[in-house]
């Protein structure tokens, strides 16, 4: 029965992203970093927050949250992009990464070959390098 309510009651509405997930854990955090300050301002931010992430999951305007949800996707894409590839980097125990000298283009070339020519791809410069 209040499964049926829910249901009834979120149709039409957007629901969860990406950007009320981030929302939520910062506020997790705040609130956290609040129970042990007593900031007021802390306090104040975290309730704007969660009202913020309750009016988004809540809102009937699905354009606008699906703009602002891709606005937030577009800014932080890059920033994963490069953890995944510091992560990728250091579980990588067989190749050694560069870059281009002259276009910055990444390279993989395998470990433990000593001093070689490396070829970019993309720009065709060569370059020598210790693997």
């Amino acid at each position: 029965m209040i499964r049926q309510f829910m249901a009834r009651f979120m149709m039409g509405r957007y629901g969860m992203d990406q950007l009320n997930i981030a929302m939520m854990v910062l506020y997790l955090i705040l609130y956290v970093v609040f129970l042990f300050t007593r900031l007021a301002i802390l306090d104040i931010l975290v309730l704007v927050l969660l009202f913020v992430t309750l009016f988004r999951m809540l809102s009937r305007n699905l354009d606008r949250r699906r703009a602002e949800n891709a606005r937030f996707l577009q800014l932080v894409r890059p920033i994963c992009r490069r953890i995944k590839s510091c992560r990728i980097r250091m579980q990588d125990r067989e190749h050694r990464y560069f870059k281009c000298p002259n276009c910055g283009q990444q390279m993989r070339v395998p470990r433990g070959k000593g001093r070689i020519t490396v070829h970019c791809r993309s720009c065709g410069a060569t370059f020598e390098e210790k693997s």
